[in-house]
């Protein structure tokens, strides 16, 4: 009698790695990533050691900007709206103490600044502070000086913030420059 064998048949593995690489590389070439979502902020630089960096600065120049747990919005202890808060911005920024603010009159706001270079946004959240009403009112802030910085670039130096080159550039950062302290409720 015969004796037969019967064994499977084997699958050649040699080029599995190769087929498993070329798909990784097929892959990593036609997927795409999304591009990351954020706020685009210069931080500061660290205090040296041994020097003493804090700064003291004149009440009439902080716009304090609260964002409550109930997701309310107050600017100096007073309840506003979201859409208020870019011209109460701009006016607390460029008014240079002539006290022009013709939101704040009658609410009991004193919002005046003595130059745009000394003004300073306070920004404060609370534990239950929604993120989209961080990101809304950081908008915001960006906004008001947005339209600051056009208006001064147009008036000022005649040209549109798009033709703008880097030393126009700069003057117009140096005439209203972003000054957002984000603090801790606690």
């Amino acid at each position: 009698m015969r004796h037969s064998q019967h064994t499977a048949p084997q699958v050649n593995a040699g080029s599995m790695a190769d087929i498993a690489f070329l798909l990784l590389i097929f892959f990593l070439v036609t997927t795409t990533i999304s591009a990351d979502k954020g706020i685009n902020r210069k931080l500061p630089t660290s205090c040296p050691p041994g020097l003493d960096c804090s700064i003291i600065i004149a009440d009439r120049n902080i716009l304090k900007i609260q964002m409550n747990n109930q997701q309310q919005l107050m600017v100096d202890n007073e309840l506003i709206e979201i859409d208020e808060l870019k011209d109460i911005v701009k006016k607390f920024v460029d008014n240079n103490g002539d006290k022009s603010c013709s939101y704040c009159s009658g609410k009991g706001l004193e919002l005046f600044s003595e130059n745009p270079n000394k003004a300073v946004i306070s920004l404060q959240s609370g534990d239950q502070t929604r993120y989209e009403l961080f990101i809304a009112v950081q908008d915001e802030l960006t906004k008001a000086y947005y339209e600051l910085r056009e208006n001064y670039s147009q008036t000022v130096l005649g040209k549109e913030v798009k033709s703008l080159n880097d030393a126009d550039m700069m003057k117009v950062k140096g005439a209203y420059p972003f000054i957002v302290s984000e603090a801790d409720t606690k």
